[in-house]
């Protein structure tokens, strides 16, 4: 038996006890502390919430408004590269499909969506 500052500690074996006069007396003296501890132990968590918005969901929105735009802008004539890679020119435009001729006398007709890229005038021959 072991004494230190007013805590007697039993060993036996692996088994170690602290006296429960000690035990008691610890979470009451560091309750005006546990407070301002939580909270800054959720700080990193806030942090890194914060990190993840501005580097990965605020330009993902950013992306996903300007494609938006970008759909809605599609005009008869207008030069477009396809998600599946084919390029060509659009003939008709419908609510949620358009259909775009990659080749003379060739059409296809697509989903709206599938279109990533309006292309500079003069690019399909």
């Amino acid at each position: 038996m072991l004494s230190a500052a007013g805590a007697s500690l039993f060993c036996s074996g692996d088994n170690v006890f602290i006296s429960s006069a000690f035990a008691q007396t610890a979470p009451a003296a560091a309750a005006g502390g546990d407070m301002q501890s939580s909270l800054m132990s959720m700080l990193p968590l806030v942090l890194m919430f914060v990190v993840l918005y501005f580097v990965m969901i605020r330009p993902q929105m950013k992306r996903q408004k300007e494609h938006r735009s970008m759909i809605e802008a599609l005009a008869k004539g207008d030069e477009v590269a396809t998600s599946g890679g084919l390029i060509g020119r659009v003939t008709k435009l419908g609510d949620s499909y358009v259909s775009v001729e990659v080749a003379n006398g060739v059409e296809v007709q697509l989903q709206r969506s599938a279109v990533v890229q309006v292309l500079p005038k003069g690019t399909v021959k």
